[in-house]
């Protein structure tokens, strides 16, 4: 490539006059009047002809995988309002864990719910899920205080009333840290 040689962009709609050689960069002049840097590798002669020795300076398999090269998909945008959503949800009534509570006298239930609740939590530690939704009703209380107390035994969670307007009073909101301090 020399001096006063027409050229073409290989990946862009843009040809031209060489204006300068410097090692391997090339400024030409477009057909519009503005001077632009192109690498060696990105343009392509335009006499008319390919002599041998400019294909076989081409490596043609890359020119080839950069042209096939996909490009990103657009990634879906999360609205705020979905951000703030907990992703997880644990319905903490009897007849959801078991399939039969007829037998069953109160302490056993609260046992077996007790049990769901902190398997699902270990799991969300696991999973690194930031919020979880405990259902627990609103009944007497005595689930959602042995859930408080339950809670209270981790270092990396907070827990609080979750949304009144989806969940009324029976359901607790607890947020895990992800990087516990120590």
């Amino acid at each position: 490539m020399k001096k006063g040689d027409k050229v073409s962009v290989l990946d862009d709609a843009i040809s031209g006059v060489v204006t300068a050689v410097r090692g391997n960069m090339v400024t030409i002049e477009t057909t519009d009047g503005f001077e632009l840097d192109f690498s060696k590798e990105e343009l392509i002669v335009m006499d008319g002809s390919l002599s041998k020795k400019d294909l076989s300076r081409m490596d043609v398999s890359s020119i080839v995988s950069e042209k096939n090269y996909k490009k990103p998909g657009k990634t879906q945008r999360v609205k705020p309002k979905e951000r703030s959503l907990p992703p997880m949800e644990v319905d903490l009534h009897i007849h959801q864990l078991v399939p039969k509570s007829r037998g069953l006298n109160n302490y056993e239930m609260l046992t077996i719910q007790l049990d769901a609740a902190k398997r699902q939590l270990e799991f969300a530690i696991s999973k690194r899920i930031q919020k979880v939704v405990f259902i627990h009703g609103v009944g007497e209380g005595v689930l959602r205080t042995e859930l408080e107390y339950l809670f209270g035994r981790y270092d990396n969670v907070k827990f609080y009333d979750a949304d009144y307007q989806k969940y009324g009073r029976g359901a607790t909101e607890v947020y895990i840290f992800q990087n516990p301090k120590g």
